[in-house]
C-alpha cells in the first residue's frame, strides 16, 4: 500500500502579540485507513465534545451536593478517611475533621457552588485556562479530604482504587494539553470574546499563538504552498 503526504498549508508567523513562529509541517498519511483518518479529521470537534461532556459531569456533581444529603454524611466521610490515613497525615486530617464537624454545610455547599461554576465554565468554554487550573486544584482537594487519597493502601485493607478525584485532575490536565496543542476552540465563548478583546486569551489559552484563529495567520505564497506537498506512490 502506498504512502502519500497529505496536502497541508504551511502557516508562518509570528502571530501578532506572540514571539513564536507557527508552522504546520506536511504530515504523512496512509491511504485506505479511513477510520484513523476520520479521527484525525474530527479531532478538534471531538476534543470539544470531550470538554462539554466532562463539564456536564461537574454540573451533576455540583447539583448532587445540594440534593443527595451528602452534607449529613460528610463528617463521617472525613472521619473515615482520617482513620485510614497513615500517621504522618494525622495533622492534615485532624484539621479537616474539626472543620467538617464544626460546619459541614459551609464546606459541602461551597464545594457544590464551585463545582457548578466550574461545570458551567467548562461546558461554555469560558475562561478555560482559569477553569482548568482551578479544576485540577479542586479535584486534588476533593481527593485529599473526603476521598482520603483513595485507598486504603495497606495490605489486606480492601482498597481497590486510587479515588475519583485524582482521575478528574488528570482529565483536566488532558484538557490543558488539548488547549496547548490545538489553541483557540471555535466551540467556546472564549473564541468569540477573543475576537473582540484579544487580551482575553491570557485568561483562556495556554498556547502562545492562540490569540486568533489559525486561518488568520499570514500564509506563505501559493508557490511555496504547492512546493510543500509531495507524494510517493
Amino acid at each position: 500500500m502506498g504512502i502519500m503526504a497529505e496536502k497541508r498549508t504551511w502557516l508562518l508567523g509570528p502571530v501578532p502579540g506572540s514571539p513564536f513562529l507557527v508552522i504546520n509541517m506536511v504530515e504523512p498519511s496512509t491511504v485506505g485507513h479511513g477510520a484513523e483518518n476520520w479521527w484525525a479529521r474530527n479531532a478538534r470537534s471531538l476534543k470539544s465534545l470531550f470538554r462539554i461532556a466532562f463539564g456536564l459531569v461537574w454540573l451533576v456533581d455540583g447539583a448532587l451536593k445540594f440534593t443527595s444529603g451528602f452534607v449529613n454524611s460528610f463528617p463521617a466521610a472525613v472521619q473515615t478517611a482520617a482513620g485510614n490515613a497513615p500517621s504522618w497525615l494525622s495533622g492534615w486530617y485532624s484539621f479537616w475533621v474539626t472543620q467538617a464537624n464544626g460546619n459541614p454545610s459551609l464546606i459541602v455547599y461551597t464545594v457544590g457552588i464551585l463545582e457548578l461554576a466550574l461545570g458551567i465554565a467548562v461546558v461554555a468554554g469560558l475562561l478555560r485556562k482559569v477553569a482548568y487550573v482551578a479544576g485540577v486544584a479542586l479535584s486534588l482537594l476533593i481527593w485529599a479530604v473526603p476521598e482520603g487519597f483513595g485507598g486504603p493502601y495497606s495490605p489486606g485493607a480492601g482498597g481497590t482504587d486510587v479515588g475519583a478525584g485524582v482521575i478528574y485532575a488528570l482529565l483536566f490536565l488532558a484538557l490543558i494539553v488539548f488547549n496547548s496543542v490545538y489553541g483557540v476552540s471555535r466551540y467556546s465563548l472564549d473564541y468569540y470574546i477573543e475576537g473582540r478583546f484579544p487580551s482575553w486569551a491570557r485568561l483562556a489559552e495556554f498556547s502562545p499563538w492562540s490569540t486568533r484563529p489559525r486561518n488568520d495567520v499570514p500564509r506563505l505564497s501559493a508557490a511555496s504552498e504547492s512546493n510543500s506537498s509531495a507524494g510517493v506512490g
